[in-house]
């Protein structure tokens, strides 16, 4: 059974985004697990946390992704910048554990000037306070397309940090395929190449989600811009490729298209019609 969802919003509550996903016909979702820019979240009565869990089960979703916000830097040699991002993976990793969320992905960081292997070590430093080794959930390190200094485009890099962490046990890989193609893995022309590369360094086994976007930009541009599916640089047939491929069908997807929820049901609509499937 294919496992799709979108990003939806959390503003009038978890039980009410679970509500608006079965609306959608998704059978999945992806939610922040705070302000997305800033630095506050809100905590869920036992009763909205009840309804949420029945929404969940009565329906059968596949595994939840939860994102951190984006001002989390775990990379950054800035001492305020990197306690903050330290206090928020360890808090909301504890958090979304607590709610039964499956997958928590987070962006690596940029390094901002100290290099890819100080940050790296810097990332690596902050998930060890993080992540116990106790946890049910999986901390995800998702594909980056490299712009300024980021880090996460190759997938050399994503290896580096989660075998250098204490508990690589708990630590996933999201790919995110706006991302990997921006990066310059040619997931349109040799989707099996990518993924062969993608098994040999980082194992496919370690490979929890996938954002399922297309890309306003093109090839190799390290730039982030998502597009609608099939709008944009990748394609509906890459897309739809990466959706059926033998070793990534039966994982969770992901959209973070530029589009409202009816737009994201549309789009969930069309790629099952294009797959000859319903929920």
């Amino acid at each position: 059974m294919l496992t799709i969802g979108a990003h939806m919003s959390i503003a009038k509550g978890i039980a009410k985004a679970a509500e608006n996903v079965i609306k959608m016909q998704a059978n999945t979702m992806q939610i922040f697990s705070r302000n997305p820019r800033g630095s506050s979240y809100k905590d869920y009565s036992r009763a909205e946390v009840d309804k949420f869990q029945t929404l969940r089960k009565d329906h059968e979703f596949g595994a939840l992704l939860a994102h951190a916000p984006y001002t989390m830097n775990l990379a950054s040699p800035r001492p305020e910048t990197y306690e903050f991002a330290c206090t928020v993976i360890q808090e909301d990793t504890a958090r979304m554990d607590a709610l039964g969320v499956e997958n928590l992905v987070f962006h690596p960081g940029s390094h901002t000037g100290i290099g890819k292997e100080a940050g790296i070590r810097n990332i690596i430093a902050g998930l060890d306070q993080a992540i116990t080794g106790d946890e049910k959930i999986y901390v995800l390190l998702e594909t980056m397309t490299g712009k300024g200094t980021e880090i996460g485009d190759r997938f050399e890099e994503l290896k580096a940090i989660r075998e250098g962490a204490a508990h690589p046990e708990r630590i996933g890989i999201c790919l995110d395929t706006c991302h990997v193609f921006a990066a310059g893995y040619d997931i349109v022309h040799d989707l099996d190449g990518v993924l062969q590369e993608f098994d040999d360094i980082l194992g496919l086994e370690h490979l929890k989600a996938i954002h399922l976007n297309d890309s306003m930009m093109p090839f190799g541009s390290h730039k982030d811009r998502h597009a609608v599916l099939g709008e944009g640089e990748i394609g509906m047939d890459a897309l739809l490729a990466v959706v059926c491929h033998p070793v990534l069908s039966e994982l969770p997807f992901y959209l973070e298209t530029p589009l409202d929820d009816k737009g994201h049901a549309e789009e969930i609509k069309r790629i099952r019609e294009r797959m000859g499937k319903t929920r």
